[in-house]
């Protein structure tokens, strides 16, 4: 059973088509990564997908729910690519207000706050104003306020731009644990070494998917070793 079912989907600014066509079909409790460059049409995806911006045309569905309709939002999740947090509250601040958002009442939010700050290894940083907060720790913080109120379906928009490996590897060590939960989850990113992490990959480009599959059977239709290479064959055999 589908996710997210994306059919024709358009989105366009002006005469600029972000989105052309679009076509995406997610299972439920996968783990599925859009690969490709900046400006290749992944962040207008995930924001239409999550209702932040209108489709000029085509098809979307999340959970079974025909977008656009408010009600999606207290099932999935979002991670911006910019952390969306409030600098001048602490952590715990910030969790609970998101958590407020959510229609959550206290004991709740205390309760998925203690799991979620051991997970992200973020307990002692409690009561830290997340001003004070490196960038990888706002990056942690910022992916615990998206489940704060248990998502089915989690978007994470290029969540690892700018950490350092250490933390990459221990976000997708995370990731993993939502996926063994039954969380399905949309990933974006332009790091193409990441795309061994998903289920399935789709590679994209002028807003559209080029090539999509398991990232070993993408390797074994481009006849390439390097999921960059086979993006460019894929890239090229489209024009």
């Amino acid at each position: 059973m589908h996710a997210i079912k994306v059919e024709k989907l358009e989105k366009k600014f002006g005469d600029f088509r972000a989105l052309d066509g679009l076509d995406l079909d997610i299972r439920k409790g996968e783990v599925y990564g859009l690969l490709g460059p900046n400006g290749a049409g992944k962040t207008t995806a995930i924001k239409v997908l999550t209702g932040l911006l209108k489709m000029t045309a085509g098809n979307a569905e999340v959970l079974g729910t025909r977008l656009p309709n408010k009600d999606i939002t207290q099932r999935v999740g979002y991670m911006p690519q910019e952390t969306a947090l409030y600098l001048g509250l602490t952590v715990h601040q910030n969790l609970e207000f998101f958590g407020k958002l959510f229609g959550m009442d206290k004991s709740k939010i205390l309760e998925r706050e203690a799991e979620l700050l051991k997970f992200i290894d973020l307990e002692r940083w409690k009561d830290e104003m997340v001003t004070n907060l490196s960038g990888g720790m706002k990056h942690r913080v910022s992916l615990a306020c998206a489940l704060i109120h248990e998502p089915e379906v989690l978007f994470l928009d290029e969540p690892t731009v700018g950490v350092d490996p250490e933390l990459r590897e221990s976000f997708w060590k995370f990731f993993g644990n939502l996926k063994e939960k039954g969380i399905t989850i949309l990933i974006t990113t332009h790091y193409m070494d990441e795309a061994s992490h998903c289920d399935r990959i789709g590679f994209m480009r002028t807003g559209k998917l080029i090539a999509e599959g398991q990232p070993q059977a993408i390797l074994r239709e481009a006849g390439t070793k390097s999921l960059e290479d086979a993006f460019l064959f894929f890239a090229r055999r489209g024009k």
